[in-house]
């Protein structure tokens, strides 16, 4: 899943860009398995939606083809090879054979002769996606940016009027998962605005265009095929199947392979349409966290202060204690709260550095991150959820002053630890736990407070020579 268009509710031409920016920044295409990559579905949501539309058949429809990008404005990709302007020409004239190719699977996996031709006549690529599948902005804004936006007062009273008015779904939906409602709420919230912004590309020509366009080609293969299956099999009707340029769609968007694996009926209509059916999204939503892990009766996680003196090379995500022995090194809920299970096991998370608010997570929070495997999302919707509770807002600020690195600054930082003998991987401006491990081993060498945050304060010492 990746974040829906719900993240513009009521943002001005001027805070879009700044969010974009955010998104970007904090947010990968989750269904792909890369934090590297952007999803966006900034569209207006399809028209005319109700909550409980049956499903019907398809006619045959032609796709318009969308032009090719000019080659001054070839999508960039750090030299990834299968997106190289020649690469992009030539998959583009291969389109039509690569989409045959796919029928053997196709039809081994259930779908109809009938719904093959149907579904792939006039099929064209649409070349634009390849722009924002690669499209690399300069990042601007920080974490706490990014969850300040999308905790918004406005979506927060939203969420609890859409609690209200479907009490009755989300208290079947928690009785059979042991779901905490709120949590679906605040998905549903942060996707799609609840609803009101799901995406306009149609699921079904994004996810053929990038299995045969481009460098996720064999991971959208399977996209694809699962895409021809939900409207073969009559889930969903193909003209509602529409969501955003990287093929997640739904009041909580879901990639269609994952639909195939999470999605329920949970109204009982025969069809799993997380598209039309707020029972079958917010089922489907609350079946994918249960097999991601989570446990009934439990929170995602607690604000904490730390003790002066901290060691900070307890901040990391492989270092799980019970909430007893955190509280034993000094560590405190705000606000003088306590724990009230003190076996929980938590890690610490210092999603802004030193400087900022400092969280400890549990095994909730990792469910969280099985729908999206991004701290920041997580953590937006952790906090929306329990806003929507009636929580209060995070005690401690965000640091004024945080910057984040840009994709550029990223990868020389990284190809900074590299060759200073660091195991990072393949440069490639993603911050993951490697490169985190090698900021903070290289924090401590040089006397800073590891914390392992990529800052501009690290690249500036790097580039000092120390």
């Amino acid at each position: 899943m990746g974040l829906g268009t719900g993240a513009w509710d009521g943002a001005g031409p001027a805070q879009a860009a700044r969010l974009a920016a955010v998104l970007a920044m904090a947010l990968g295409l989750a269904a792909c398995g890369s934090t590297g990559d952007v999803t966006g579905a900034l569209g207006a949501p399809p028209a005319g939606m109700s909550a409980s539309t049956s499903p019907a058949a398809a006619a045959p429809r032609a796709y318009a083809p969308a032009p090719a990008p000019a080659p001054s404005a070839a999508p960039r990709s750090g030299g990834h090879p299968d997106m190289r302007p020649e690469a992009l020409a030539a998959d583009e004239r291969n389109f039509a054979r690569c989409i045959a190719a796919l029928e053997p699977a196709a039809r081994q996996r259930g779908v109809s002769a009938a719904g093959w031709r149907s579904y792939t006549a006039g099929l064209t690529p649409d070349m634009s996606i390849m722009e924002k599948l690669d499209t690399q902005p300069e990042f601007t804004r920080s974490t706490g940016d990014y969850v300040d936006m999308l905790v918004s007062e406005k979506r927060i009273a939203r969420g609890r009027e859409m609690l209200a008015e479907n009490k009755v779904v989300f208290d079947a939906v928690e009785r059979t998962y042991g779901v905490d409602r709120h949590i679906v709420a605040a998905i549903w919230g942060i996707e799609t605005n609840y609803g009101n912004a799901r995406g306009s590309y149609q699921v079904l020509a994004a996810t053929a265009t990038l299995a045969c366009v481009g460098r996720r080609k064999a991971y959208f293969k399977d996209e694809f095929v699962a895409a021809l299956q939900i409207v073969d099999r009559g889930d969903i009707p193909e003209s509602h199947l529409k969501g955003s340029w990287a093929g997640a769609f739904g009041l909580t968007q879901f990639m269609p392979t994952a639909f195939q694996r999470d999605a329920v009926d949970f109204d009982g209509d025969g069809h799993r349409n997380v598209v039309d059916s707020v029972a079958d999204a917010m089922g489907s939503t609350a079946a994918k966290l249960k097999r991601g892990g989570w446990v009934a009766g439990r929170s995602w996680g607690y604000e904490v202060t730390l003790p002066r003196g901290f060691n900070y090379l307890l901040a990391d995500k492989t270092t799980q204690k019970p909430l007893r022995e955190w509280a034993a090194l000094g560590v405190k809920r705000v606000a003088g709260r306590g724990f009230t299970n003190g076996e929980e096991t938590a890690y610490l998370l210092l999603p802004a550095g030193a400087k900022g608010p400092a969280f400890l997570v549990n095994g909730n929070f990792k469910a969280l991150l099985s729908y999206n495997p991004a701290d920041a999302y997580a953590l937006a919707i952790g906090h929306l959820a329990d806003r929507l509770r009636g929580g209060d807002a995070f005690v401690q600020a965000w640091p004024a002053d945080a910057k984040p690195l840009s994709r550029s600054e990223r990868v020389e930082l990284q190809q900074r630890l590299s060759a200073r003998g660091y195991d990072i991987g393949v440069p490639d401006g993603v911050l993951g736990h490697k490169t985190r491990v090698a900021v903070r081993d290289y924090q401590v060498r040089v006397g800073m407070l590891p914390d392992g945050m990529a800052s501009g304060e690290v690249l500036a010492h790097m580039r000092q020579g120390s």
